[in-house]
């Protein structure tokens, strides 16, 4: 039971740090996001997570609704097989003298290990309600659903 709960535990950690962003404002309503994803995000997630990371900062900036004006993405993920081990079980058989060896081995390979991010890059322009403009912009508050105000007020750190 302790063991289950520790496991739980280290993948809730694990689960609560998958994205991670920064915010640099360009202009009074300007600002470019850049998000960092782990690889079990996928590029998709880390892009969900920078368009929520864009209606967040939306929000926390005073304004309503964005439009994104540029993207940019990357991916340094790497996969690397460790080593695995060999396994052999055999019998012996002894007969008048003479013996006999039945072998068999079995090759398990090693877990496969996961690294690098995918990152994406948004530039992002902010309109208050009824400014020109605004009404070809996003709603932030649509985009982050209705339990917006607890993801402005914890952040986004999940890809989903």
């Amino acid at each position: 039971m302790l063991r289950t709960t520790v496991a739980v535990a280290a993948f809730a950690v694990l689960l609560s740090s998958c994205v991670q962003s920064s915010t640099m404002r360009v202009s009074k309503n300007q600002m470019i996001i850049q998000t960092s994803a782990e690889p079990m995000c996928g590029s998709v997630g880390a892009a969900k997570a920078a368009q929520k990371q864009a209606a967040v900062e939306t929000i926390k900036a005073g304004y309503d609704r964005y439009i994104i004006t540029s993207a940019a993405a990357a991916s340094n993920v790497t996969a690397t097989q460790m080593p695995g081990h060999y396994n052999t079980y055999g019998t012996i058989n002894s007969y008048g003298g003479y013996g006999t060896v039945n072998a068999t081995t079995t090759y398990t390979p090693g877990p496969i290990i996961y690294g690098g991010s995918h990152d994406q890059s948004i530039g992002v322009v902010m309109f208050k309600d009824g400014e020109p403009g605004s009404n070809q912009a996003v709603s932030a508050r649509e985009v982050l659903g209705p339990k917006w105000a607890v993801i402005v007020k914890d952040g986004v750190n999940l890809c989903n």
